[in-house]
């Protein structure tokens, strides 16, 4: 005998409405809209976190390069002539100020080895550097300047070799000037055209001066150099195996290996905007004299350099994944729904809410494991644990084998996938537009028979 259901005629209206809300389709679809709203919380507080435990990570680092040397940026030598000039000033009637001279050719030849230091469960990337900078200068003419031959001060010139972070020198600095050996001292005179470095004083008596020097250098992370030559030439090699070269201009030459890489620069004065000589801050736009970044920007010195990368930025790929955080929530989600819609079985919003929550908790798990090993096997722990969890929990909400081995799979390939496009940087969006293609065609082959307008019948009120 065939089953009889209830018609709409004979129900009261509150069986009706909530007969409505057992059935109808839309609201279903709106509930699960804002259940995705809601998870939209806790995926922007994973994202503050790992911003945070990333900003944790750069304190580290900036403390332990505090001691050791920070990021450097080498420039010069800078041949600096003082000259008097007549004021209107009656405290100060004789003003001095400083015209300054860059090198014919400069080049600069160095071994960089790095080294890494731990604070906590942070790695701080280090180095030391052995340089050895030439050049020659030609005694300088000013009358490009406009200044007069006799005014100068030639007794009193200063060169002055840039070093913006000090701390990280090693070793007293001695200068080969046209054969003499000449010590270095601390601190920029000259009138500040470098921020920071070494000076030495000379008199200026000959028709042309070749320098050389050797430094020994502690930074951390990147090595910069500034284009003050009519040539500049730069050649640096290292064991590092990932470099990423920095700055207004890159190598002409590299050869990057699993033991490590060697870079070559040849900078010429045409490639630069500033003269081969000028009377106070003439190398920035400004006039301050600011050697802030390698970035060719405004008030900023055109450096250029290399950067030593650790293989795996952990936050960054961490960020990466959990961009993607939302987006699997709604795929889960939709795989849930036909759920619903195919098997005719109802599934609370509580229950589509801790298979969301479970998933927010994957990127907390990779955070925190990441920290401690490898991404790749942290990645595969944090998906593995996570998919444990939700295949134990939907098994009693299903409660059907192949359901739940099928929602499973699903979920793991979804894993799969979003850690291709984390792998893929070049070409995730185009693997992750095509991915997005193919999950759309299967879920329209999958419900091109379904009537929606009752898709939470019974089956067989459906077929009558």
């Amino acid at each position: 005998m065939e089953p009889s259901f209830p018609s709409e005629q004979s129900l009261s209206m509150f069986d009706r409405v909530n007969r409505w809300v057992r059935t109808s389709t839309m609201l279903k679809l709106a509930v699960i809209g804002i259940l995705v709203l809601v998870l939209l919380i806790p995926t922007s507080m994973l994202q503050s976190l790992i911003t945070e435990r990333e900003s944790t990570r750069n304190m580290a680092v900036a403390e332990v390069s505090a001691k050791w040397g920070a990021e450097q940026v080498i420039g010069g030598p800078i041949l600096s002539v003082p000259y008097e000039i007549a004021t209107s000033d009656e405290n100060d009637p004789v003003r001095t100020e400083y015209a300054h001279f860059l090198p014919d050719d400069l080049q600069f030849d160095g071994n960089i080895q790095p080294e890494k230091r731990s604070r906590g469960i942070f790695t701080v990337m280090l180095y030391n550097t052995r340089l050895t900078i030439k050049g020659r200068f030609k005694k300088p003419s000013v009358t490009a300047l406009g200044l007069s031959a006799s005014a100068m001060q030639w007794d009193k010139a200063i060169l002055s070799l840039g070093i913006s972070d000090v701390k990280g020198i090693r070793e007293a600095i001695t200068v080969r000037l046209n054969g003499q050996l000449i010590e270095a001292e601390p601190g920029i005179a000259g009138g500040g055209i470098l921020p920071s470095g070494v000076s030495i004083p000379l008199a200026l008596n000959a028709d042309a001066y070749a320098f050389e020097t050797i430094l020994n250098l502690n930074g951390s992370t990147q090595l910069s150099f500034l284009p003050l030559g009519k040539e500049t030439r730069v050649r640096l090699q290292s064991p590092w195996s990932t470099p990423s070269f920095t700055g207004s201009y890159l190598p002409d030459q590299r050869q990057i290996t699993a033991s490590g890489f060697e870079a070559r620069w040849k900078v010429l004065q045409f490639n630069r905007n500033f003269p081969q000589q000028g009377i106070g801050d003439f190398l920035t736009r400004s006039g301050r004299g600011e050697v802030a970044s390698p970035a060719n920007q405004p008030n900023e010195l055109p450096a250029f350099g290399v950067r030593l990368l650790l293989p795996v930025d952990e936050y960054q790929k961490t960020m990466r994944s959990a961009k993607y955080g939302i987006m699997f929530v709604m795929l889960t989600f939709v795989a849930f729904f036909f759920v619903e819609i195919l098997d005719r079985r109802r599934i609370h919003p509580i229950q589509y809410l801790l298979v969301g929550f479970a998933i927010c908790l994957f990127y907390l798990l990779l955070l925190s494991i990441s920290e401690h090993m490898p991404f790749d096997w942290a990645y595969l722990i944090g998906s593995v644990i996570i998919l444990g969890l939700i295949t134990s929990y939907v098994r009693y909400v299903f409660r059907n084998l192949r359901l739940t081995v099928l929602f499973s799979t699903v979920l793991a390939l979804l894993y799969g996938f979003f850690y291709s496009l984390l792998q893929l940087e070049d070409y995730s969006l185009l693997l992750g537009s095509f991915g997005l293609l193919l999950i759309l065609g299967v879920i329209m082959y999958l419900t091109r028979h379904i009537d929606w307008y009752r898709a939470y019948e019974p089956a067989e009120v459906v077929k009558a």
